[in-house]
């Protein structure tokens, strides 16, 4: 799998929907955090190793952690983060 040849933006969740990410780029995503009724954003380039393995983990949805989610979500998500 080429993470150029992928088609951006990808949506992923940790199964335990604390965690939400958007992946734009093969070195960009954001991310969603729920804290209780807080949700926090966060946006990060990545150029690491270690962050890479960790974005082909959550494209290719590995160990379990990982499922598909779709924009509208993310965009309601978003709105409850203040950030639109």
């Amino acid at each position: 799998m080429k993470l150029e040849e992928l088609s951006y933006p990808i949506y992923r969740k940790r199964k335990n929907n604390r965690s939400f990410y958007k992946i734009n780029s093969v070195n960009q995503f954001d991310e969603i955090q729920s804290m209780g009724t807080k949700y926090i954003f966060y946006s990060f380039t990545i150029s690491q190793y270690p962050e890479i393995l960790m974005l082909m983990d959550m494209i290719a949805m590995t160990n379990d952690l990982y499922e598909e989610f779709d924009n509208n979500e993310w965009e309601v998500l978003k709105i409850k983060t203040g950030t639109l």
